[in-house]
Formats: C-alpha cells, sequence, structure tokens
C-alpha cells in the first residue's frame, strides 16, 4: 500500500485543467463559409462557454458583434478570429485581462488594416453573390 503511494506522491501532478487547455488551443474546429455565427456556434468554433463570450465582450471594446431583434448576438468570422486571438493571449500567453486588452490596444492600426481587408472580401462577396441572384432573375 505504501509503495502505491509513493509512486502516486513521486508522478508529476498535472491539472486537468491544464491539459484541457492546451488541447483545446491546438485543436480548434475550422470555421465555416458563413457570414453570420450564433453565440452557441462560436463558443463550439472556439471552445469557450458562451457567458465568457459576453464577459470578454464587456472587456474587450474591440469584440462587438452585431445585435439583432431580441438582443441576440451574431458573430462574423472577424470576430471569431479575435475571439481566437484573445483566448491565446489569456490561456497561452498567460496575459491578464488588461494585459490582454493593452495588447489588442496597441496593435490597433494592425487590427484595423486587418478588419479593413475582411470587409472588403466580405463586400465583393455580396455584391458578387447579388450579381448571381439577379442575373438569375434575369435569364
Amino acid at each position: 500500500m505504501q509503495s502505491q503511494q509513493q509512486a502516486v506522491l513521486d508522478q508529476p501532478s498535472i491539472k486537468k485543467s491544464d491539459r484541457s487547455n492546451k488541447k483545446n488551443l491546438q485543436d480548434l474546429p475550422l470555421i465555416p463559409d458563413k457570414l453570420y455565427f450564433t453565440i452557441g456556434e462560436v463558443a463550439d468554433l472556439c471552445l469557450v462557454k458562451p457567458y465568457v463570450l459576453r464577459y470578454w465582450e464587456q472587456e474587450f471594446p474591440q469584440l462587438n458583434p452585431a445585435t439583432r431583434r431580441g438582443k441576440r448576438r451574431y458573430y462574423q468570422r472577424v470576430d471569431i478570429l479575435l475571439i481566437r486571438r484573445i483566448k491565446n493571449l489569456l490561456y497561452t500567453q498567460g496575459f491578464t485581462i488588461d494585459g490582454a486588452r493593452t495588447r489588442l490596444n496597441s496593435n490597433d492600426e494592425n487590427n484595423s488594416v486587418v478588419s479593413n481587408l475582411a470587409k472588403t472580401k466580405f463586400t465583393k462577396n455580396v455584391i458578387s453573390q447579388l450579381t448571381q441572384i439577379l442575373s438569375d432573375l434575369e435569364g
């Protein structure tokens, strides 16, 4: 009995949360090709709980999903990428909320360039789809 206890004590202690965080950050699912995502879908794509997303919306002004009737949140691909970046800063790099907020604010110029590129791509995609619909209706 004593040898079993000693064997347990000799093993390195790995917290369950440490294992799940490492796995979570490496195995994030691919983002589907959709325009809008619900909070539940985003929680699944980023491997966090919906209440964490709602909290991060309060703490990070950059994270501002569109809201519709009934105050339902609708996230876009850019929002999901930002959430994954926040998760990386907090869980992998060990930043505090304030530190992560500061880091994101210092990279605001880079973020705005990426955001503008994403908006441009989104706009071109919508125009292309509308043009296709219009030609289908005319033909």
